[in-house]
Order: C-alpha cells, then sequence, then structure tokens
C-alpha cells in the first residue's frame, strides 16, 4: 500500500507570500520536511492534505490528480501537533471516528480499533478520557486513529514538538515500526535535524516558499552546499 507524491508547479498566495512547489517524492517511504519558520512547511502539507487549494499546478497522488478532491477524499490520514482528540469523547470513541464519522462501526471496525490499541501499547484504554492521558499517550491514540483509517498515505506537522526529549525518541521509534508494518507513504514536519536523520528515509528543505532541497537522507544529511539547509543541519561551516 504505497503512493508516490508529485507536484507539478503547484502554486498558492497567503496574504504577501507566495509558494510554488515541484517534487516527486518516493513511494514507501518516510519523508521529512524542514525548514526555517514561515518557509512554507504546514502549507505543503495542507496543499496535500487539502485544508488549502492550489491556485495553479497539479497535486498527484499515486499517479491520480487530487486537486479537485475534498480533504475527505484524498487518500491520505493526519496527525497534528495537538492530537486533534475530542476532549468530551473516550479513546474508543476518538479512534472510531477516524473509521465513520457517525460511528457506524461493524464488528471487524471494533477490532481493528482494538488492535490498534494494542498496536501503539494502549491495550484496555478504550474508555480513558484524554484529559486522564499523558501527552505521548494522547499522540499513540492519534497513531491508532491513522491506523484505522487505512490510507496510503500519512501527513504529520510536528507531531512530537510538544513532547520532551525520551518521549519523541520513543514516539519516532513507533512511528518506524508502524510505517515498517504498513509499508505507507509517511510526510513528516519537524524543526529537529537529528529527528530527520534518525527517522526519515528522504527528505526536502522548504526555503521562502519553494522547494530548494530535496535528497535521499544521506546527500541531504551532507547539506547540499545550501547555505540555509547547512546551518539548519548545525553544519560547520569553519
Amino acid at each position: 500500500m504505497t503512493e508516490a507524491i508529485e507536484m507539478h508547479n503547484v502554486g498558492l498566495r497567503l496574504g504577501r507570500h507566495d509558494f510554488v512547489f515541484d517534487c516527486r517524492l518516493p513511494a514507501g517511504a518516510i519523508i521529512a520536511v524542514t525548514g526555517a519558520s514561515g518557509a512554507g512547511k504546514s502549507t505543503f502539507l495542507n496543499l496535500l492534505a487539502g485544508f488549502d487549494t492550489a491556485t495553479r499546478g497539479r497535486i498527484l497522488i499515486g499517479g491520480k490528480d487530487v486537486g479537485d478532491q475534498h480533504p475527505s477524499e484524498r487518500p491520505v490520514s493526519l496527525v497534528f501537533q495537538d492530537n486533534n482528540l475530542f476532549a468530551h469523547l473516550d479513546v474508543f470513541t476518538n479512534i472510531g471516528l477516524g473509521v465513520h464519522p457517525a460511528l457506524k462501526l461493524s464488528s471487524s471496525d471494533r477490532l481493528a480499533i482494538e488492535a490498534a490499541l494494542e498496536k501503539v501499547g494502549l491495550a484496555g484504554f478504550e474508555r480513558r478520557m484524554p484529559a486522564t492521558l499523558s501527552g505521548g499517550e494522547r499522540q499513540r491514540v492519534a497513531f491508532a486513529r491513522a491506523l484505522v483509517r487505512r490510507r496510503p498515505v500519512l501527513l504529520l506537522d510536528e507531531p512530537f514538538a510538544a513532547l520532551d526529549p525520551g518521549l519523541r525518541s520513543e514516539m519516532a521509534a513507533l512511528l518506524i515500526a508502524m510505517h515498517r508494518d504498513s509499508g505507507n507513504t509517511v510526510v513528516i514536519v519537524s524543526h529537529d535535524p537529528e529527528e530527520v536523520r534518525r527517522i526519515a528515509d528522504y527528505a526536502i528543505f522548504i526555503d521562502q516558499g519553494r522547494i530548494a532541497v530535496a535528497a535521499p537522507i544521506d546527500r541531504f544529511s551532507t547539506g547540499e552546499d545550501h547555505p540555509a539547509l547547512r546551518q539548519f543541519l548545525r553544519i560547520d561551516e569553519s
């Protein structure tokens, strides 16, 4: 279940900022999206998800143009930094909404939710409320919801930013394990160069609304002779 992602001259203007993206991202890889604040990382993700609409260009997922598709119709799942859980609903229901927004769940759907919770280490948490969970546990619930959606592309917008270093490493390891099982295409926004090196197979660097560097992680990690990327990677220029 893998899908390549392509952007062909995808353009969008937000306020005084112009964004133009061109890329072809490999299927079945963990792809990190990096860059300075305001460079366009979240805009890039929002265009893929359908939350922002391009004024020109084409977005293809698995060879299919998704530019006119509603976010719910696109073959993607999203995990946000704030987990996007409903505080008044228990864990099982929060995950069930990922399967069907009206919670019309079959017996196989319910088994899939239980299996997803077990996979992320939260078996028995079905009736817990989000307020009773730690930050890492809430992020695991968000991962479980993404698992049950069974979409070929997983988009993550700085999902570990609010976690302490130990939990960041733990959640990164869980993401890698989930990816190993599913073989899906993962696109993750990250500000942490060490995290990028640790989890990504491929990475892109966005600079002033453009993709300045796109390369496999071994090449990307050299800085590709791009000063802003080298600064992000904290590569000594001396």
